[in-house]
């Protein structure tokens, strides 16, 4: 029988923690519990949940910093359930990384129906066959997101530069879309790297070259006064 997903409340408010674990375990799905950022690093590396409800304020770590990492990384959606809940606070928190963002005191029915929202489209808006999961798969090559591992379609691994990894990662977010260079920068920049205007063009130029040299396939396009696009479709592993 396959398993339902996993899904992470990281809080540290053990009552909140238990009325959200038993309501969402009745509807159907697993739940495990985090009352830290430390406890949450420790369930994301273990169990691979598929989703993280996720506050903001709490002893010993910074939720919206953790909100931040897991975007950079692709990590599981992340729903933040906070007392801040004023217009500039959702928009920090949006903007930092966080798939969405919920006011406390919320109905546990909304947050129900958020969870099954993000559930089906997953990070990057497509379906997916394991949500919970870090390495992808494209024209047979294989990227572990958690060890930064890009291997070729015989196995073998590639080494990839901090800025290379970072603009492939931006291309695994967004498969067979033109992504321009402004975008690219965007996303290098989400992820807490800084990536200039002509350098994108000399890093893909290296990433193209890396993956070309070992398939004889092009497998990022440059689309002329649009942009780049990644080729072939991504499957989360």
């Amino acid at each position: 029988m396959d398993l339902q997903p996993l899904i992470l409340v990281v809080d540290d408010d053990p009552d909140l923690r238990r009325l959200i674990t038993q309501f969402l375990y009745r509807h159907g799905y697993r739940v495990s519990e985090a009352g830290n950022v430390d406890e949450m690093w420790q369930a994301v590396n273990q169990q691979r949940p598929a989703l993280i409800i996720l506050d903001v304020m709490m002893p010993g770590g910074d939720g919206l910093t953790a909100a931040c990492r897991l975007s950079r990384e692709i990590g599981p959606p992340v729903i933040i359930l906070s007392a801040l809940g004023s217009e500039t606070d959702r928009i920090i928190g949006l903007e930092v990384g966080a798939d969405d963002y919920v006011a406390k005191p919320c109905s546990p029915r909304e947050l129900l129906a958020r969870v099954r929202a993000h559930l089906r489209r997953g990070r990057n808006g497509e379906p997916t066959a394991n949500p919970g999961s870090l390495v992808f798969e494209f024209a047979y090559w294989r990227l572990n997101v958690p060890r930064r591992e890009l291997r070729d379609p015989d196995g073998i691994l590639i080494e990839v530069s901090e800025a290379e990894f970072t603009l492939l990662c931006s291309f695994i977010e967004h498969p067979q879309q033109i992504l321009s260079r402004n975008q690219l920068m965007d996303f290098a920049h989400r992820r807490g790297r800084e990536v200039y205007d002509r350098a994108v063009d000399s890093q893909i130029s290296r990433l193209r070259r890396k993956l070309n040299d070992r398939t004889q396939v092009e497998l990022i396009r440059t689309v002329r006064k649009g942009g780049y696009m990644l080729m072939p479709k991504v499957t989360r592993l």
